[in-house]
């Protein structure tokens, strides 16, 4: 079982950035992928990011070069640098931790983009 908690959410002006953490418990965070999506208003999650066991990355296309994602394994946390923000970015932002069949999910954090 793993748990995730996310932070670092909150209203930024267009063309700003955030930086969001998640934070995860238990001793095998590193065997863990982990992600960032997002859930837009009136929209499905879709993928933001992921970051593997060997810190392999993937972006979303409309996230590549704006949106960096890292993890730290001695934190157990994973962090999603946002940059150069637009307010299509606008959305709750959740955690996700993957191994094999098993899916973890974070609450979520909103992060508000004003034009």
């Amino acid at each position: 079982q793993v748990q995730l908690v996310e932070s670092g959410g909150g209203l930024v002006q267009t063309g700003g950035s955030l930086r969001l953490s998640c934070a995860g418990s238990g001793t095998l965070f590193s065997i863990y992928t982990m992600g960032w999506y997002r859930q837009a208003p009136g929209k499905q999650r879709g993928l933001v990011a992921l970051i593997t066991t060997t810190g392999s990355t993937n972006y979303a296309d409309s996230m590549k070069g704006r949106f960096t994602i890292s993890r730290d394994n001695n934190k157990n946390t994973v962090y999603l640098e946002m940059n150069s923000l637009k307010p299509e970015d606008t959305g709750v932002y959740y955690c996700n931790a993957q191994l094999g069949t098993r899916l973890y999910w974070g609450q979520g954090t909103q992060v508000t983009v004003s034009s």
